[in-house]
C-alpha cells in the first residue's frame, strides 16, 4: 500500500455481487462510520459516492482507500468508476482489487465470526485498515481493452484443449490403434492433423482404409498432406496395419462416431480461425500502449507480440512491482517452504494463489525462450534431469521463474535484450 497518513486516511470495504455492492467504511479506530448497500449500476455508483462525500467533507480525511476483491468481472465497472470519480479526486482515491485468499485467510482471525455481506464489507475494509494490502492500486481502463483480447485468447486456447480432449474417445472407439501409437510408430505428428482429420472422417469405417488398393491409399495420403511426407508409401503402410489390429464395431456406430469426430475437429477449426483474428487485434491495441515496456520484451528471442501483449496486459506497467520476487509472487510462480527443525522437504508445490493469465502467457513464454536462447535450453535440461517426477513441468516453471528475474530487469531499465547483458541484467 503506499505510504499514507493513517489517521487522516478513510477505509472503505465493498462485497461485489452482480447485483449489489455492499460498503462499509471505517477510520483507522475501526469505528464504523458507514454502513450501506447500493446496487452494482451507475445510479447505484453515484449514490455511493455520495454517500461517501457526506462523510468526507469538512472531516479530518485527507485520503480514502477503497478495496474489493477481484472477484471475476463484477468489480471491474465500480473499480473504473471510483477511480475516475471527479468527485473523489480531492481526497486522492486508492482503489484496490485484492486476491479473495488473502480476504479469506484473514477473516480466519476473527473467531466466530458469522458470513454476511455487510460482514465480508467490514473485513475488507479493516484488512485495508492494518495496513495488509501490498499491490499497486486499479490503474483504470488503460489496460481493460488489451486485457479483455490476451484473456480471450487463452479462453479459445483451452476450449481448443478442452475439445481435443474430448475427441479421444471417439477417436479411440472409432480407430483404437491410431489413438494408441505413439512416436516413431505413429504415422503423424498428431491425430488432429489435416491427413489424421482426413482419414477419420472421409473414411466411414476401417474396412474402407483396409480393402483399399495401396497405391490409391498412397496417393490419399499424398493429396490430403500435400505432399509432405517423405515417405507416403510407408505411412499407408502404418495405417493399413493399425486398421487390421483396431476392433471392429457394429456397422450402425461407424456413422455416428465419424459425424461426432468432423465436428470436433470443425470446432478445433473454427477456434484456430478465431485465434487468428484475436492475435491481430492484439497487435493493434498493443501498438499505442505503452511502447517502450513492448519493445523491450518483444526484443526477448522466443516472445512475440501476443507473448509481450499477455504479459504487459496483465502487470500494467513494472512500476508497480518493487522486485521480480514481488512480480513472481503477483503471477503466482513460487514455492512454499516446508521445513521443520532439521527437516526440510525436496518436493514442494509452485503456490498458484497469483494472476493466472498472468501465469500462464510466463509459462509460455519461457518455453518459447528456452527454444530460442541457449542460456534458457540449457538451465530447462538442467532442471530437467534433476528429478525424476513431474520433469517438464517443475523445468518449465522453474525456467519461467528465470525469465520472470529477466523482464523485470530489463523493464525496470528500459533496456532491449542482449545475450551479453543477460547476467548482468538479472
Amino acid at each position: 500500500m503506499k505510504k499514507l497518513d493513517f489517521l487522516s486516511t478513510l477505509f472503505v470495504g465493498i462485497d461485489v455481487s452482480s447485483k449489489s455492492n455492499v460498503v462499509c467504511a471505517l477510520d483507522f479506530q475501526s469505528n464504523k462510520l458507514l454502513q450501506f448497500s447500493v446496487p452494482n449500476n451507475q445510479p447505484g455508483a453515484e449514490e455511493f459516492v455520495t454517500k461517501l462525500i457526506s462523510i468526507l467533507e469538512g472531516s479530518r480525511f485527507k485520503t480514502v482507500v477503497l478495496a474489493l476483491e477481484s472477484t471475476s468481472f463484477y468489480g471491474i465497472h465500480i473499480a473504473n468508476f471510483l477511480s475516475s470519480s471527479s468527485l473523489l479526486m480531492p481526497y486522492n482515491p486508492y482503489v484496490y482489487c485484492l486476491n479473495p485468499k488473502m480476504i479469506a485467510n484473514y477473516r480466519k482471525s476473527f473467531i466466530g465470526l458469522s458470513k454476511t455481506d455487510p460482514l465480508d464489507a467490514f473485513v475488507i475494509a479493516d484488512f485495508a485498515r492494518v495496513g495488509r494490502i501490498n499491490i499497486e492500486p486499479w490503474h483504470g481502463s488503460q489496460y481493460l481493452a488489451l486485457q479483455r483480447l490476451t484473456r480471450h485468447r487463452l479462453h479459445l486456447v483451452e476450449c481448443i484443449t478442452r475439445e481435443k480432449t474430448y475427441m479421444v474417445s471417439n477417436i479411440f472407439l472409432k480407430f483404437s490403434e491410431l489413438s494408441i501409437l505413439k512416436n516413431e510408430a505413429h504415422p503423424f505428428t498428431s491425430n488432429h492433423t489435416a491427413t489424421a482429420s482426413a482419414i477419420l472422417t472421409e473414411m466411414l469405417s476401417l474396412e474402407d482404409l483396409v480393402s483399399m488398393p495401396i497405391e490409391e491409399l498412397v496417393d490419399f495420403v499424398c493429396k490430403t498432406s500435400k505432399n509432405r511426407f517423405t515417405d507416403p508409401a510407408k505411412v499407408a503402410d502404418i495405417l493399413r496395419q493399425a486398421a487390421r489390429n483396431s476392433y471392429r464395431l457394429d456397422k450402425c456406430l461407424y456413422e455416428p462416431l465419424t459425424i461426432s469426430i468432423a465436428s470436433s475437429f470443425n470446432c478445433v477449426s473454427a477456434y484456430q480461425t478465431e485465434i487468428k483474428i484475436i492475435d491481430k487485434a492484439i497487435e493493434k491495441a498493443i501498438k499505442g500502449l505503452n511502447p517502450l515496456e513492448y519493445q523491450c520484451l518483444i526484443s526477448i528471442p522466443g516472445i512475440g507480440p501476443v507473448y509481450a501483449s499477455g504479459i504487459l496486459a496483465e502487470i500494467g506497467t513494472i512500476s508497480a512491482f518493487h522486485s521480480h520476487e514481488a512480480l513472481a509472487m503477483y503471477a503466482g510462480i513460487v514455492w512454499k517452504q516446508n521445513q521443520s527443525g532439521d527437516f526440510r522437504a525436496d518436493d514442494t508445490k509452485m503456490s498458484k494463489a497469483g494472476n493466472k493469465f498472468l501465469r500462464y502467457y510466463l509459462i509460455e513464454a519461457a518455453n518459447s525462450v528456452r527454444n530460442n536462447i541457449p542460456e534458457y535450453r540449457d538451465f530447462y535440461l538442467k532442471k530437467y534431469l534433476e528429478v525424476k517426477t513431474h520433469q517438464h513441468k517443475r523445468a518449465l516453471a522453474l525456467t519461467s521463474r528465470k525469465l520472470i528475474r529477466l523482464i523485470f530487469g530489463l523493464l525496470a531499465k528500459n533496456q532491449l535484450y542482449s545475450s551479453k547483458r543477460v547476467n548482468q541484467t538479472e
